[in-house]
């Protein structure tokens, strides 16, 4: 099997590169019965519920600002760091905040209920 080479141009230098073809053509050509089929219990499951943080990483708290849009994210290694930043995100009603930690995700909305 003979792979092609191409040329590829960055920042101004030239490089010369192997091409190794991908197999989307093959992939989306596939019927249907390849693919294992999921409910959505299992992708919940895998994707909400299959979180793993750093052992390292005591917890990531995520904030959206409702007004403005802006989502800000802090990584902690400490419990008592991530409190004070939890306790200070609470001050602001506009506060839309997920904590997740190793065992749990929690979130807090301190607006107004529609």
């Amino acid at each position: 099997m003979s792979s092609s080479m191409y040329t590829l141009q960055t920042n101004g230098r030239t490089m010369s590169r192997e091409y190794f073809p991908n197999k989307w053509d093959m992939i989306n050509e596939a019927p249907d019965e390849v693919f294992q089929q999921h409910t959505f219990q299992e992708i919940m499951e895998w994707k909400v519920a299959g979180w793993e943080l750093p052992r390292d990483i005591c917890c990531i708290i995520r904030a959206t600002n409702t007004s403005t849009g802006k989502t800000r994210e802090y990584t902690y290694r400490k419990r008592d760091a991530a409190e004070r930043r939890l306790m200070r995100l609470m001050d602001n009603p506009e506060m839309e905040i997920a904590v997740v930690n190793h065992d749990s995700v929690h979130h807090i909305y301190l607006g107004e209920e529609d």
